[in-house]
């Protein structure tokens, strides 16, 4: 008898009128994340391991470049991020530089973090590659990840557009190149954020 893998699910509400009190109301033990963009809320399950290693391995990266250096903290999705049209989110890695000390508070991020990260997960592409996107560039992050394992490569999103809902600025960086932030002090090297992985399921 075959066993299948547990598959990551991506849902959304019919309605749009969720807020941070419905928001806050959810049972947050299950292990699910519950987010809130422009009033619809998306629920996703548990990532793959492949998704977490990469996680692991960029927030590494940036930890020795931005927290390592006392230059401010890197947080998981664990920490939800409040920001206009964001009720909110759970983005897979928030950069809050040492300037920015006062968004965080009550145990969440209340504002626009310095840079937001998110691993694209192969059951709901659009809810990173479009609607965060979009909802980001319109809060005015200044930096966007997006880091996509089936193609081993990093989009980098700047110069947020609020009144488009779009940045000005996307830029791809391929598996053997090193990725420079445009707005931050930090280079990486992209293959190294995907390899040594032991278990490359998507």
């Amino acid at each position: 008898m075959a066993v299948v893998p547990p598959v990551q699910l991506g849902l959304k509400s019919l309605d749009n009128c969720w807020n941070r009190a419905r928001w806050d109301q959810l049972d947050h033990t299950q292990g699910l994340r519950y987010e809130v963009i422009d009033g619809v809320l998306y629920v996703s399950t548990s990532p793959s391991l492949f998704h977490e290693w990469v996680v692991q391995q960029t927030m590494l990266s940036l930890h020795r470049q931005i927290q390592g250096l006392d230059l401010g903290w890197v947080w998981s999705s664990r920490a939800g991020v409040f920001m206009p049209g964001c009720d909110p989110v759970q983005p897979d890695i928030a950069v809050v530089l040492s300037s920015q000390r006062e968004i965080m508070q009550d145990g969440h991020i209340v504002g626009v973090p310095a840079l937001l990260a998110e691993v694209l997960s192969p059951s709901h592409p659009e809810l990173d590659s479009r609607i965060k996107r979009d909802a980001y560039a319109r809060a005015g992050v200044p930096e966007y990840w997006i880091i996509r394992p089936a193609t081993r490569d990093i989009v980098v999103c700047s110069q947020p557009m609020p009144a488009d809902g779009d940045f000005a600025n996307s830029q791809l960086f391929a598996n053997d190149t090193e990725l420079t932030s445009p707005t931050l002090p930090v280079r990486l090297s992209v293959a190294d954020i995907f390899a040594g992985a032991p278990d490359t399921t998507l």
